[in-house]
């Protein structure tokens, strides 16, 4: 399972530089996740693709606020980690805040420059 945190799904909607990272695991949807939190900044994207939504639940709200303790993360970012924590999904991300977190995939962003 993988979830692919806002700024990769942004990156991949918009053929930015590191949108080929994101690509493999948007492209499969079977395994792809989108916590609730992401719906705002990517209806467009979860419509098109029709992504499993995956709802805010008590126990994912239980263990974001623990992550977010250990780990100084924001709430989105805590909802987003603890989400893929429970449905053991890796999450797929260009967010420095989630650099070295166990079961993130995390790539530098780039700047696409033109040719």
């Amino acid at each position: 399972m993988n979830i692919v945190d806002t700024s990769g799904l942004i990156a991949f909607l918009n053929d930015e530089a590191n949108a080929d990272i994101f690509a493999g695991p948007i492209g499969n949807i079977r395994k792809l996740l989108v916590p609730t939190i992401c719906l705002y900044e990517i209806f467009k994207f979860a419509k098109q693709k029709q992504g499993q939504v995956l709802p805010l639940t008590e126990t994912i709200a239980l263990e974001a606020a623990n992550i977010s303790i250990n780990y100084k993360l924001t709430m989105a970012d805590s909802l987003i980690y603890a989400s893929a924590k429970i449905a053991n999904a890796i999450v797929w991300t260009q967010d420095e805040d989630f650099k070295g977190l166990p079961g993130v995939k995390y790539y530098t962003k780039k700047i696409k420059t033109l040719k």
